[in-house]
């Protein structure tokens, strides 16, 4: 009896440990709605938050120092019945080495985001079958989020996240909510993750993993990192004189943009009027921003 109790129990820990990959923060804000039932809100956020942390995305163990810090903000306007609509805004980081300091990795706002919920029903990852748009959606973005990641530790690191969530994307089309087709709009989930798998979106997911090993030696070398962060960006030219104002380049920029004035403004100089322009080139709608930058 003992013996079945500790298998018992090591299996249940191992399962357990398995599925904390992501340390997800989801936040439900209602106040929009006049509806004086506000516990349904409350379960929903609580739900989703073990859903999001407890399940097991990439069937590995990764200590607690590993987990992926991000967050879901979801807006609701809408309430009728079982039906909720509102929007979602998507936010991770990581950690940069030798450091305590957290870079911005994904900074995305879902503005179509409509779903089925019914109190207390269980939520469940099926990668074969559309459960619902609830689970496709908060899916997608778990894989998101992961492929984005490592996409910062290694060159196209994050091909097989994007490969699930590109999977999740095209079973969710089945359930007929907007979001999902090139019918529904241009910067939509369909093509973040369609152009995120495009060969010619290389040159942009090159700057992602230079430019964070640029972050990752600031410790060791500063001046040697800042060259390599400029070194990063500049490739987005490139790209930019084959897809000007591309939706892909803007993701990038509504994450790193604040980053990347705080990195070129103080520490030891290097020549940036180059990167300056080509900033201004490849990102106008944050020229206030480059503007800011200070050398």
């Amino acid at each position: 009896m003992y013996n079945k109790l500790v298998i018992f129990l090591t299996f249940l820990f191992f399962g357990f440990a398995q599925a904390q990959q992501l340390n997800c923060t989801v936040t439900i804000n209602a106040e929009r709605l006049p509806t004086p039932n506000q516990q349904v809100y409350k379960t929903l956020q609580t739900s989703l938050s073990e859903f999001i942390n407890k399940t097991d995305w990439i069937g590995s163990v990764l200590k607690q120092n590993e987990r992926i810090n991000c967050s879901m903000y979801i807006t609701l306007f809408s309430h009728n019945s079982d039906q909720f609509s509102g929007t979602i805004q998507i936010q991770s980081s990581r950690l940069i080495y030798n450091s305590t300091y957290s870079s911005p990795v994904f900074n995305f706002n879902d503005k179509d985001f409509n779903f089925r919920y019914t109190e207390f029903e269980p939520l469940l990852y099926n990668p074969t079958t559309f459960e619902s748009n609830l689970i496709s959606v908060i899916s997608f973005y778990s894989y998101m989020i992961l492929g984005m990641d490592a996409d910062t530790f290694q060159f196209a690191g994050g091909n097989p996240y994007f490969e699930t969530a590109l999977n999740v994307a095209n079973v969710a089309q089945q359930g007929g909510s907007k979001g999902w087709t090139q019918a529904d709009g241009l910067q939509n989930r369909y093509f973040l993750i369609n152009d995120m798998v495009a060969p010619t979106y290389s040159d942009l997911r090159q700057t992602t993993f230079q430019y964070h090993t640029g972050l990752d030696i600031m410790s060791q070398d500063l001046k040697s990192a800042k060259e390599k962060i400029k070194s990063s960006l500049m490739l987005i030219g490139k790209l930019n004189s084959v897809k000007p104002n591309a939706f892909l380049t803007r993701v990038f920029f509504d994450a790193k943009s604040d980053e990347i004035v705080s990195v070129f403004s103080g520490g030891p100089t290097i020549t940036i009027t180059d990167l300056t322009e080509n900033l201004n080139k490849v990102s106008p709608l944050n020229s206030t921003k480059w503007a800011q930058i200070k050398y």
